[in-house]
Order: structure tokens, then sequence, then C-alpha cells
């Protein structure tokens, strides 16, 4: 596992020491991304060595098995993973077009991609000894925060809308989290996590005492755990890019993470051929970087009213949209938005004729891939992935709700079994 070398500045450059622990750029306040000395990493990380070592654990290692790649401490402080088995989750082949794989991220503890990020974090938040993290959510990095910080002894505490699904809220409860729930959106749960701390640092509170935040692009490494759907989608598929990749983007973590792990490859030597073309989707409802795309911006702004039953969609700002837009434009690619409607539809779609339940986010990427099919602008055997970012059981209220499906009738209170499970 390699040693950092500095933190970078993705805006202004600037270099920041990783011996503590860093949020934003000083000078400009722009996301810090993680850099490694790479011609040492050229000399010590050799993907030969994945199989075997994951070979020799008895198991994929997950996401870690890409160690080589991702933040080690220092001999003396060696960093010690936060795990729960995250990544290395399936690539499935679609039974109706050719050239159609989903990346299936539900499989991931928590059932969403966002263990990827939030295990990174924690793990890296416990190695500097931090004892309070806090996290505006959508409702899925909540989830996974509330469930790494519990594996790793660390209090959460968490702000979200309202309105996320159940099964969010279920979760922050379920791990002991510190649960705020806000009448609001994401943005709003953001103002209230940096009004917080900011009374704390006021208030004189122990430094061992203030939330640390780590919120999307707030702090550098999420990003670094989400950058191993890069790496694994490669692996996956030989060592080879797709021509294109189909991404829901609400703060866009995983979009920004994969970019920077093809260049980490290709400066490694893992990989070599174009990148494939970078889509991120969103919903008509919430589509500040859609919206962005089509006016020629270089960032966003802030949307209006957001409101979609996609709800890790419901962004109205995301931090990182110039790097979003950015990544989208250099690929070639484009950011669609699909209505809720569509969305629904392809759910119910996917359900019957793949056995695959979409989230709604992943259901607004495959909505996007349909309508670039039919208008001819992607072809059925271009080879492409397609992320479902999380598992379509985890939206069962929304999705029931968006369908206007209720539970039938009252259900006896003990119902006959029969047959050869038990006695009728």
């Amino acid at each position: 596992m390699p040693a950092i070398a500095y933190l970078e500045c993705v805006r202004c450059h600037h270099h920041v020491s990783a011996v503590t622990p860093q949020t934003l750029c000083p000078l400009c306040a722009g996301s810090l991304y993680v850099r490694y000395d790479m011609d040492e990493l050229k000399r010590t990380a050799r993907r030969d060595e994945i199989v075997p070592r994951a070979a020799a654990s008895g198991a994929s290692l997950g996401m870690w098995r890409y160690a080589n790649v991702l933040p080690s401490g220092t001999p003396e402080k060696p960093v010690q993973p936060v795990t729960l088995g995250e990544g290395w989750t399936p690539i499935l082949r679609s039974k109706r077009y050719p050239g159609l794989f989903i990346k299936e991220e539900g499989a991931n503890p928590t059932g969403t991609f966002k263990a990827r990020g939030l295990g990174l974090a924690v793990t890296m938040a416990k190695h500097y000894g931090l004892q309070h993290l806090a996290v505006p959510s959508a409702g899925n990095a909540a989830g996974a925060l509330a469930a790494y910080a519990a594996a790793a002894g660390i209090a959460a505490h968490i702000f979200m809308p309202q309105d996320v699904p159940f099964a969010n809220y279920l979760e922050g409860i379920v791990y002991g989290a510190d649960v705020t729930m806000v009448n609001g959106l994401i943005s709003d749960c953001a103002r209230m996590v940096g009004e917080n701390i900011k009374a704390q640092k006021d208030a004189n509170t122990p430094a061992n005492e203030v939330w640390f935040d780590i919120s999307t692009l707030k702090e550098p490494f999420r990003v670094e755990g989400k950058k191993t759907m890069g790496y694994e989608l490669v692996e996956q598929l030989g060592w080879t890019y797709p021509d294109a990749v189909f991404y829901p983007t609400g703060g866009g973590v995983g979009l920004i993470g994969m970019w920077k792990a093809f260049e980490e490859m290709e400066q490694l030597g893992w990989v070599t051929g174009k990148r494939p073309r970078m889509y991120a989707l969103q919903a008509t409802g919430c589509a500040p970087v859609a919206r962005a795309y089509d006016e020629g911006k270089d960032a966003s702004e802030f949307f209006q009213n957001a409101a979609t039953f996609a709800a890790g969609l419901r962004v109205p700002k995301p931090y990182g949209d110039a790097i979003i837009l950015d990544i989208v434009r250099q690929s070639g690619g484009e950011a669609i938005a699909s209505t809720d409607e569509d969305i629904l539809k392809s759910i119910l779609d996917w359900a019957k004729h793949e056995g695959i339940f979409l989230s709604p986010e992943g259901a607004a990427a495959t909505a996007a891939y349909d309508a670039l099919l039919a208008s001819g602008d992607l072809k059925p055997t271009d080879k492409v992935v397609l992320f479902n970012t999380g598992a379509g059981l985890k939206y069962t209220d929304m999705t029931a709700e968006a369908m206007h499906l209720r539970r039938p009738g009252t259900l006896p209170t003990r119902m006959p079994v029969g047959g050869i499970i038990t006695p009728q």
C-alpha cells in the first residue's frame, strides 16, 4: 500500500500535507485529491499481483484487492481497513442488449455504492483518530456512514431530508447514529452540518469533540474509495476500456473517482486505449448538471424546487459540478435527464425482462440508455457499463408510491402454510 505523497487541490493545484486530516483547499476551497509517488508505484504496484493476493486470502478482498493503489499510512502507523466486505460487485451482461453490462452496486454492504467511499473515508478517519463524523445525505451515504462508523467505534451525526426512503432512516437508528431528519433538501442538511461545526468551534469545544465534515468532495478519501469502481470495471472486462460508462449522478463522486482511476491506471500501464465516454444521468425533477451541460455552462446553478422519487439524484447543486461537466465533455459523453415516469417504466421493464430490481437512480441510467438507442446515438453492440448504484429493495416505499401500489387488504393474523414445510 502506497504512502500519500500529498493532497492536491483540483482547482488551483496547491499541495497540502496529508499528515493531519484535511477537508478543502485552504487557498480556494477546492476539493483535494490524494496523490501518490507514481514513479514508485510503477515499481511496486503490479496488476498481476491482484488475483494471486485475492486467491491467497481465500476471498476477493473486495475493493481492498487494490490496496497497492490506496492509502497506506506510514511504516510506523499503517492503515488498518475498516471493512464490511465492500467492492468487487458483479458485472452482469444484459439478456437483451449484446454490448451492455450492468455493474450491480446493490451487492455492497448497506446495499449501495456509498459503502466504497464511506468505507475508505471512515478507515482514514480512524487512522487519524477522529471521533465524530458528520454528513448531510440524500439517504444512502447516511446509512453507509452509520454502518462503518459503528464498525470503527466512531460517533456518526447524520442529517437527511425527512422524505428519504424509510430504509435510510431505519439504518441510521439501527446502527446507533445520531440522526436528524430535516424538512428540506440535502443542501439544507449541509448548511446545518456547517452551522453545528462552526458553533462547536466558536464555543471552544475540545478538538476531539468537534465534528469532522465527511461530506461529498469535502474530504479527500471518499473519492479514493469510489475510484475502485473504475479499477474493477476495467479488470472485469479483461483490463480493457468499454466504449461508454453510464453513471447516475447526484453528487457525482463515483464518476469523478472513476476518471481518477483511469488516469492512474494509464500512468501505471495497467490499461491502454481510448477512455470511455462518460454519461452523467439525472432526473428532470432535479437536473442541475444536465441543464448546465445543455446550456454550455462550466458549472451548474442551484436547481429550484427539486423533486424526484430518485432520492439519490435530488442534489440541487453538486459541490463537484464543474469537475463532472469537465469529465463529461472531455470524454465525449453527455449529461442526460429522464422523467420520473420514464424512470419508473425502466424499473418495471428491467425487473420483468432481466430479473434486476433497479434503484430509481440506476433506472435513470437505463432510461437514458434506451433513449440513446432509440435515437441511434448508441448501438446495441456498443460496449457499455451501466451502474445500478443501489439495490431496488432499499426503495420499496418510494417505488410502491410511484406505482400507486398499496398492501392488499387486511392480512390474516395466522396464515396456513401446508405442504412439506409444516402441516396445514
